[in-house]
């Protein structure tokens, strides 16, 4: 038997019971990938962090992200809420993690603020899919309870990723987006013919100028009817923007801030950083603040 620590976390903001919450293992050596997936299963949450020891010379720790019923290759709120608690535990100053993560080695900003933690991720490889069929694309918006008259025509249905893909679906009303009820074993269908387990249905109907886009993300297909507030969908959703020219970019990085949230009661805030070369988004990074709610011990 073996003690390991276990944390509740709520990454992208300071209130407990808001934003997402990810579970935590900072010290995992030892467990089996079967005892990571039932701990995952067990904390319930969208997904669940794993911290463990380098395998290399090239990073210095290494995450393991599931849901409760898969290991995915990255996550956004859980990155946060992993390195918060490292930061936290390790009392770090401002800094530079690397780690190593599903996607591959890449760098986790700590920054020291009022004796607290904003955490800052570098995404993986920006990749944006070809076209999606107009068939396919009425079956998505049918299956997210969407009529076409309600879509950002602006806004191509596409697959966008930076380690993690996503399904990005505008659409023009904010209260249109709070009051969807999308048929999830539908999605969870369609994800399997599209090989993208996530819908991210977002809008720029703002009324808060330091908030540019309001969303909800659905991932029926992994285990997640609706995750909260998502670093893996408002970071291919900066790509998105400026590779569609959706707000005008007048600088080499373009930053803005997303909301999520708001229907389930779990607001939160993401903060992305595109930097922008010549019209083109080269590289995504998405931060945010976390605070603990819980920290117990469990013996496996």
């Amino acid at each position: 038997m073996k003690k390991y620590s276990l944390y509740q976390v709520d990454s992208f903001t300071k209130d407990k019971f808001f934003g997402n919450p990810a579970g935590v293992v900072p010290n995992a050596d030892g467990l089996t990938d079967e005892q990571m997936q039932q701990i995952a299963r067990e904390m319930n949450n969208s997904e669940t962090a794993f911290i463990l020891s380098p395998d290399g010379s090239d990073h210095e720790v290494r995450v393991r992200f599931f849901t409760p019923t898969t290991e995915v290759p990255s996550c956004g709120h859980a990155t946060i809420a992993a390195h918060y608690v490292r930061a936290v535990e390790k009392e770090l100053t401002n800094s530079t993690v690397v780690q190593k993560i599903g996607v591959g080695i890449l760098p986790v900003e700590i920054k020291k603020q009022d004796n607290d933690y904003k955490i800052i991720m570098t995404q993986g490889a920006i990749e944006f899919s070809d076209p999606l069929s107009s068939e396919v694309e009425m079956d998505i918006l049918k299956a997210c309870g969407l009529f076409s008259a309600e879509r950002d025509i602006r806004c191509p249905i596409q697959i966008v990723s930076t380690g993690h893909s996503k399904v990005l679906i505008g659409m023009k009303s904010r209260q249109v987006l709070n009051s969807l009820k999308p048929d999830l074993t539908r999605l969870a269908e369609i994800s399997q013919s599209i090989e993208c387990n996530g819908y991210f249905v977002f809008t720029f109907d703002s009324d808060d100028e330091a908030v540019l886009t309001h969303g909800r993300m659905f991932a029926p297909a992994i285990g997640i009817a609706e995750d909260p507030v998502t670093g893996n969908a408002n970071g291919p959703l900066g790509a998105y923007i400026v590779k569609h020219g959706l707000v005008p970019i007048r600088a080499e990085t373009f930053s803005f801030s997303g909301m999520q949230g708001e229907a389930i009661g779990r607001l939160g805030i993401v903060d992305v950083d595109v930097l922008v070369k010549d019209g083109k988004p080269q590289c995504v990074k998405v931060g945010g603040q976390a605070v603990i709610v819980f920290k117990t011990e469990m013996e496996i």
